[in-house]
This record gives C-alpha cells, structure tokens and sequence, in this order.
C-alpha cells in the first residue's frame, strides 16, 4: 500500500514537470493570413527558397499550390527546381543520415509542423512566427546561432541575409525562487549587421512564411470552415421552418 501511494504520489508530478521543462518566453501573436492569396504565395516562395534546401514536406505536392492561385506555368518557373516536376513531393536531395551528420540530427519534415507546434500556450503559427523572429548570434553554438523560443537549437538561421545579424542582450537579475541566486534575463536585441529587409518587411515575409506553413499543414481548411457556416446556416433555416411548421400544424387544435 505504502508503495502504491508513493507511486501514485510520483505519477501526479510528472505533469508538473513537462510544464517546468517547457521554454518559457512568452509567443508573438502571427497574423492569420491563411485566406489571403499573395500572402500565402510569398510564403510559399520563402518556403522553397529558405527551408526547402534542407526540410522536406513529404505530404505535400507541388501541384496543390494551385490552391493559392498559382499555375503550373507559375509553379514551374518559380518554385521548381531543375529536375521536379509540377506534380512531385516536396522532398530533398540531402539524406537523414548526412543531415544528422552535420547538423546534429535530421531536420524535420515540416508538412504539419504548424499543426505539430500546437499546444495550451498558443496555435503553432505563434510559436512559428516568434521562433522565427528570434534567432541571435552566438559564437558558443557550433553553428553560431541559438534562439529564444528553442535555446541551444541546432538549426541555423536560414534567413539571416534577410533579418541582418542580431546579438541578444541579457542582464543579470535575481532569482525569485532563489534569492542568493541570479539568473540571466533578454532585454532586447542588438543590430550588428543590417539585413536587406526592415525589421518591419521581415516581421511581414515572416508572417507570410507562417501562414503558408499553417495553410500547408490542412490544405482544405479555408473550405472546411465555409462549409461549416453553411450547414449551420442551412441547420438554422431548416429549424425555423420546422417551427413554422409545427405552429401551422397545431394551430386549429386546442
């Protein structure tokens, strides 16, 4: 008896601590852009230039960006690569094996990553849109970066020519759970070298890189949310007129 408690007692603070491992920098609400058109093609084309290279999107085919009104004229000029086609997976040259190699395990496919990211704190695209706004320079990486959202994160900054290069500035300041203590906390950013994009345009392509990523994780959810207002309007109209009917019917009884 004693050892089931003892288990139970254990069990109970598991969720616990999942909660105090989880990163704690707080999300950047993303725009939602899923139903804007030039918005989730430019995001489309900073997918294929920026993260193409060395992500995979398996469940994806070329040809479905139909949807955000491309052509496959559109398609083929723009997002392919010399040996694709119109209707192939959006998958890479690069094997897992060499990209555990060289950056320390195999970059993930990214087809629901939008969807993979969800959680109690916020929809993916927020953790999306801010992990990818949160990148800075540091030479202790092996890569020379890390980021906020994902400390110590073994990927790159893919976008940095467009961001420039940023340091993270830190300051010292006391621990609230240890008042002998002092733990590091981020202030802000400090510009070392430009970018070719104003922090506002990045913040933009971001978001339009974001909202692709979501619209690509559930191609037909733009059709699935108008089919829902529909048959809840048509249930709506098809209640009114069963009351209506109901009244006409038992008007005359009493």
């Amino acid at each position: 008896m004693k050892l089931m408690k003892k288990l139970i007692a254990a069990l109970a603070f598991v969720p616990m601590l999942a909660i105090a491992a989880e990163a704690t920098f707080p999300l950047d609400t993303a725009p939602r852009r899923t139903t804007d058109m030039a918005a989730l093609q430019n995001g489309a084309k900073l997918f294929v230039n920026y993260c193409l290279n060395c992500h995979s999107a398996s469940a994806m085919r070329y040809n479905r960006l139909r949807d955000i009104g491309l052509t496959d004229e559109q398609i083929r000029d723009n997002l392919l690569f010399t040996s694709d086609k119109v209707g192939d997976l959006m998958t890479i040259a690069m094997s897992r094996r060499d990209a555990a190699t060289w950056f320390g395990a195999a970059p993930p496919d990214l087809s629901v990553i939008a969807r993979a990211k969800s959680s109690h704190d916020g929809p993916g695209a927020d953790w999306l849109y801010t992990y990818l706004r949160t990148f800075y320079k540091d030479d202790t990486r092996e890569l020379g970066w890390n980021n906020l959202v994902f400390p110590n994160v073994g990927m790159p900054h893919a976008m940095w020519e467009l961001q420039g290069i940023r340091e993270a500035v830190f300051e010292e300041v006391k621990d609230p759970h240890n008042p002998n203590a002092t733990i590091e906390k981020f202030v802000g950013f400090r510009q070392v070298r430009p970018g070719t994009m104003t922090p506002l345009d990045f913040d933009h392509a971001t978001a339009d890189l974001v909202a692709y990523l979501e619209w690509m994780a559930e191609p037909a959810q733009n059709k699935r949310k108008q089919l829902g207002v529909i048959v809840l309007l048509f249930l709506f109209g098809f209640c009114v007129l069963t009351w209506l009917l109901n009244k006409t019917y038992w008007k005359d009884i009493k």
